[in-house]
């Protein structure tokens, strides 16, 4: 599936009950490498470890029972031991995956969530990966891993979450739009195809996800444009895209919703 850096390719350490207590394993691959999957989920699969998913570059979306999450660059997500999850890959891919036996990560969030990748974070898990996989970790390793661990505890969520609704009316709105994301159509349209009034829809919505249907719409709109990026396509083709009068009332939407603008937003930071 990826092309790992080291030598054991064929090893999976996310399911090893034995060994160091973290097991940092490296990881990339050129769009090239598996290009028909850029659009095929993988299968739902659970791991024995906790991972925390790196990203250097490229763009990773992880499936799980409560929604869908996101993962650009300079974020890393947590996926607790024994979630249920599937994922896809968007583009070329480089980053890490930190494997923490179930015991050591008592004290992270016991859902799924993306949090940003601080500059500390990186260099330490970046010298975690020379550590050795198979025998237990030393003193000052162990000091190491106290500081990662509070950085992955203390880092800040990042609202890169898109919420799967419970109601399966909703749910076949859902589905519908993240098959056609790109679709103009109304909201009386996306209510026809759940069998029910535009009004019902939007207080599904309202109950649900705590959002009103705009608010939900540009949020997959959202999720699409960071995939569409994430594949190597140009902001103006995102923004016309997605129904955009020009490239600028993209950038500013986006600006508004992530703080940054999409070229920094995906921009390599130097530590």
């Amino acid at each position: 599936m990826l092309k790992h850096a080291e030598n054991t390719t064929n090893c999976d350490y996310s399911e090893w009950e034995n060994g160091a207590a973290l097991i940092v394993k490296e990881w990339q691959h050129e769009r090239s490498d598996f290009s028909h999957l850029d659009q095929r989920p993988h299968n739902w699969h659970k791991h024995y470890r906790g991972q925390l998913l790196c990203i250097d570059e490229g763009l990773i979306q992880v499936k799980t029972d409560e929604g869908t999450w996101i993962l650009p660059p300079h974020r890393a997500g947590w996926i607790p031991p024994s979630a249920m999850h599937s994922v896809y890959f968007c583009g070329s891919l480089k980053g890490r995956s930190l494997l923490f036996t179930p015991e050591s990560c008592n004290q992270f969030p016991t859902k799924p969530c993306v949090i940003e990748m601080s500059d500390v974070l990186k260099v330490l898990s970046n010298r975690a990966s020379t550590w050795s996989k198979t025998e237990e970790i030393s003193a000052q390793h162990s000091r190491v891993l106290a500081v990662i661990s509070d950085e992955i505890c203390t880092s800040p969520h990042e609202s890169l979450y898109f919420p799967l609704p419970k109601d399966p009316r909703l749910q076949k709105v859902t589905q519908a739009i993240l098959v056609d994301p790109n679709s103009k159509n109304s909201v009386e349209h996306w209510a026809r195809i759940g069998a029910i009034s535009s009004r019902t829809l939007r207080r599904l919505i309202r109950n649900e996800l705590n959002m009103s249907f705009n608010e939900w719409r540009q949020q997959i709109l959202l999720i699409h444009a960071l995939e569409m990026m994430a594949r190597g396509e140009s902001i103006g083709d995102v923004a016309y895209a997605l129904g955009y009068s020009t490239p600028s009332n993209f950038i500013a939407m986006f600006r508004r919703v992530y703080g940054e603008s999409p070229t920094r937003y995906f921009s390599n930071r130097g530590i």
